[in-house]
């Protein structure tokens, strides 16, 4: 197949690029705008394969979407290009709006108008595939609620109420125009190639330059987190296997307080880069508690009973040994670090994180 990918440069876009360029034999064309979080380094491994095709563009400019679609005549198209940071939301949703919601519009009419053009052998081939959240749903009130994919959505930030906004066009494109859709909603993702605005990365990198961990609130906020390698094999399949018109919650089945992650980020990095002789010698003793976000949610967690039963995913990894691979990955990745800490992404975080604290 040729899939068409938008925000391949992202974090979870390129893990699926190298996943496809690696393990199948299926051709990728790479939409992004390259905004902040992209990245063409995460991608650097399969660039040049011949396979791979990068295009830069932005998923609003409807003229290049039409453009792109005719040129490249993909099979499959799998939309993951958005804002994603619920921080950034809350300080400035105007962008959310304008990508999450309007650009996911703009790529479907597009899509529609492409797949309309189609023969019928091609028509029943083509999907659209939408990537989405599990914040859509909100958050759960007790400790033994899953989300699944019949949970009604109650988003709390400006990101996961433009992340639901785009899911609801995905389902409506689908039942009044026809077009064979399928969406995926997951879990926290983390792994290798992560921007450092993230928990686990803000984390990992703080911690190595002796700054504090600011945890939000109590710390006490529950995530089921999925290796984004994990990730990767989970939308390849569902956009090769799954059923039209479906969607599959896809979870590492690893729920964690936001604390015990930092904690044990603390814990691998005394035992694979000890701090050096300093008053504090223990990572952790650098954790500080700042006041928690404006409607934070609780707890998020996944039952991913369907896409195992009816496709056969599940996760290869645990958390300890994802986690254990993600900090050795940015200890021995210093150069990707450093390329994208830009002037404008550490202005950024003086911005934000100076007075306010931890990042999800």
């Amino acid at each position: 197949m040729k899939i068409l990918v938008t925000g391949g440069a992202g974090f979870i876009g390129s893990a699926l690029i190298r996943h496809i360029i690696a393990n199948t034999k299926d051709f990728v064309v790479n939409v992004d705008k390259l905004t902040y979080a992209g990245n063409l380094e995460s991608i650097a491994s399969v660039a040049q394969d011949e396979r791979y095709t990068f295009e830069h563009a932005d998923i609003c400019d409807r003229a290049k979407m039409d453009e792109l679609l005719r040129r490249h005549q993909p099979d499959v198209i799998m939309h993951l290009a958005a804002e994603s940071h619920v921080d950034r939301s809350i300080s400035g949703p105007a962008a959310f709006i304008e990508t999450n919601i309007l650009g996911t519009y703009t790529l479907l009419e597009a899509a529609r108008y492409y797949w309309l053009q189609m023969n019928a052998e091609r028509k029943r081939v083509f999907r659209f595939h939408h990537v989405s959240t599990d914040e859509v749903y909100g958050d759960l009130e007790d400790a033994h609620t899953l989300f699944v994919e019949s949970t009604p959505y109650a988003p709390s930030s400006p990101y996961s109420a433009s992340k639901a906004s785009s899911d609801h066009l995905v389902r409506a494109w689908h039942r009044t125009y026809g077009l064979p859709i399928l969406i995926t909603n997951c879990s926290n993702n983390y792994g290798p190639y992560h921007f450092p605005e993230k928990l686990i990365p803000l984390v990992i990198l703080n911690a190595l330059e002796g700054k504090e961990l600011p945890v939000y609130g109590d710390g006490h906020q529950v995530r089921d987190w999925l290796y984004v390698e994990d990730h990767a094999r989970a939308l390849h399949t569902v956009v090769t296997e799954g059923q039209v018109g479906e969607t599959y919650n896809i979870g590492g089945h690893n729920e964690k307080r936001n604390i015990d992650v930092v904690n044990t980020i603390c814990a691998l990095l005394d035992e694979l880069a000890p701090r050096r002789s300093t008053e504090s010698s223990k990572y952790a003793d650098l954790i500080v508690y700042v006041k928690d976000r404006p409607g934070h949610d609780v707890r998020y967690a996944i039952d991913a009973t369907k896409i195992q039963r009816d496709l056969g995913w599940t996760p290869q990894e645990t958390f300890e040994t994802g986690i254990r691979k993600t900090v050795e990955w940015y200890l021995c990745n210093s150069a990707w670090v450093q390329n994208v800490k830009d002037g404008s992404y550490t202005q950024w975080l003086i911005n934000n994180y100076a007075s306010r604290g931890s990042a999800e």
